[in-house]
């Protein structure tokens, strides 16, 4: 056969070797990062630097361009083992936000944000307590020493726990809510706690490696210098941070979650009706619909009752929806009456609206498609 050819031996086994002289290096770099990570937590600095980053990657790539190996694909190389050192400093400690030892209450610490959290919490040497259904008798005595009260729980169930925390804040404390909506939780906050208020929403699931690299968007409310170490913590970790209006944060996100969410449900229920099992689909789908595929799948593999909550969370984002189900019939009488030239004119139209966001995401989704099909390819 044609890979047993002898006059390749030679060849090949020089190539396995340079291979495990690669190992070998990044064992040794990994060794480095060892040493790394114990100056930053003596020095308190975070995991994640973009500058220092994005310096790095500049400079990587020009030496490999001048070696004349593709740039980008040293930048990808390079960006794998950086995320592979941040991976790597996530299974230590972290360096904290204070010198005080703070002490950091979780409500819903069970569910999976809850735990997430609080590990890293841990791992940056502060006090926590995790108070859920089973030991809610607790929360009394954990609240005579708290400085933050996260409030972590089902979207459905929010408000009322809120409402449970009436009257047993210290006005010290900095209060909390991990919730995918704002303006209610804040609202609910607002009405129980006249101390410091933090909104947050964290922008990713539970099952995330570390926090490196992920979104936390923040909407300061009361008390915003009594908050700002909570969000220096979080830059610790590694993590971006954005402030935003809690009214422009909901409007976002109506579409970012809830018509998107609503949107897979309609793919997959399309799909169940019809009989179109996912891996037949899968045999005859381009990259890009391989991607889109697994993006939809993704949602099913989770809980029906957290994207319930998101979906239909409030009364103006259910009345989007509605709008959308309008629109949608709009855009079914192309369909129903052939109607190509009218198809064209709102294609051209859609075009012109996300005009240079277009050809970003041309790029950018041609990146992922070309890296997904040489991974999974069979």
């Amino acid at each position: 056969m044609p890979h047993q050819n002898k006059n390749l031996q030679e060849s090949r086994q020089k190539i396995d070797a340079i291979d495990e002289q690669i190992l070998d290096l990044l064992v040794q770099r990994g060794e480095i990062v060892q040493e790394v990570i114990k100056t930053k937590l003596a020095h308190q600095l975070p995991v994640f630097v973009p500058i220092r980053e994005q310096e790095k990657t500049e400079a990587f790539k020009l030496l490999a361009s001048e070696k004349g190996i593709d740039p980008a694909w040293a930048e990808d190389f390079l960006r794998m083992i950086m995320s592979s050192s941040r991976q790597r400093q996530s299974e230590h400690a972290f360096p904290r936000a204070t010198e005080e030892i703070k002490h950091l209450v979780f409500i819903g610490g069970d569910g999976g944000m809850g735990r997430l959290y609080k590990r890293m919490a841990d791992q940056s040497g502060y006090q926590t307590t995790s108070i859920d259904k089973g030991n809610w008798h607790e929360l009394d005595e954990a609240l005579k020493t708290a400085h933050m009260v996260v409030v972590t729980v089902p979207i459905h169930v929010t408000s009322s726990v809120i409402q449970r925390l009436k009257g047993r804040l210290p006005a010290s404390v900095l209060l909390a809510d991990f919730t995918s909506n704002k303006r209610a939780p804040i609202s609910e906050m607002q009405s129980i706690h006249e101390g410091p208020i933090l909104g947050l929403h964290p922008m990713h699931g539970p099952d995330v490696e570390n926090l490196s690299k992920q979104l936390m968007v923040a909407c300061t409310v009361q008390g915003e210098a009594e908050s700002q170490w909570f969000l220096d913590q979080c830059e610790l970790w590694g993590m971006r941070l954005i402030k935003a209006d809690a009214e422009k944060h909901d409007h976002v996100m109506h579409l970012v979650q809830g018509l998107r969410h609503f949107v897979a449900l309609l793919h997959g229920s399309f799909m169940k009706h019809y009989d179109l099992k996912p891996n037949d689909m899968l045999n005859y789908s381009s990259p890009i619909y391989r991607a889109e595929l697994m993006m939809t799948g993704r949602i099913f593999a989770q809980s029906a009752e957290l994207y319930a909550d998101i979906v239909f969370a409030n009364e103006e984002r259910r009345k989007l929806l509605l709008s959308f189900f309008k629109h949608h019939h709009m855009l079914a009488e192309m369909v129903e009456n052939n109607d190509r030239e009218g198809f064209i004119r709102e294609f051209e139209q859609v075009t012109d609206f996300f005009g240079s966001f277009a050809t970003q995401a041309l790029q950018e989704s041609g990146y992922l498609i070309n890296r997904l099909a040489d991974r999974f390819a069979e």
